[in-house]
Parts: structure tokens; sequence; C-alpha cells
């Protein structure tokens, strides 16, 4: 599978997910049962890096999601 035919099935998974907005990275792997983890790790992060998903920390485990979506972005909007 290409790319751009991941990410959108990524971005479409985590915006159907109602009442979750962050996921472990292994999460992910499920979303693409065929792909290498690796690569999924690296697509992941690739995400990151165009603003398209954030990683967030409680400083003992790091979760990611949709940039923007979920309590604690709206919460940080707030400051």
């Amino acid at each position: 599978m290409d790319k751009e035919a991941l990410k959108k099935i990524i971005v479409e998974t985590l915006e159907g997910k109602k009442g979750k907005s962050k996921f472990y990275l292994k999460d992910f792997y499920a979303m693409a049962p065929d792909e290498k983890p690796r690569d999924v790790k690296n697509l992941v992060n690739q995400m990151v890096g165009e603003g398209i998903l954030e990683y967030w920390s409680s400083g003992s485990t790091t979760l990611i999601g949709l940039k923007g979506a979920g309590k604690q972005a709206h919460a940080e909007d707030e400051d």
C-alpha cells in the first residue's frame, strides 16, 4: 500500500473512534496489518512532522493522536 493511502486510512480510523483521541503506537500497527511495524512507525513520525498527528506524553507513556483533537488539546488552547 502506498504512503498516501495509508495516511488516509490512519486519519479516517482516528476520526471514527468516538470517545478516544490518543492511541499507542501498537494501535497504528493494527490499522495497517500488512505493513512492517518499522514502516508504520516511520510513517507516523512523518505524519507528526507534517502536523497531521501529534505526540502526547504523561511522563511515562507516549500516545499519538490527531493534532488538535481531544480534551487535552482544548484545555491547552484556553491557557
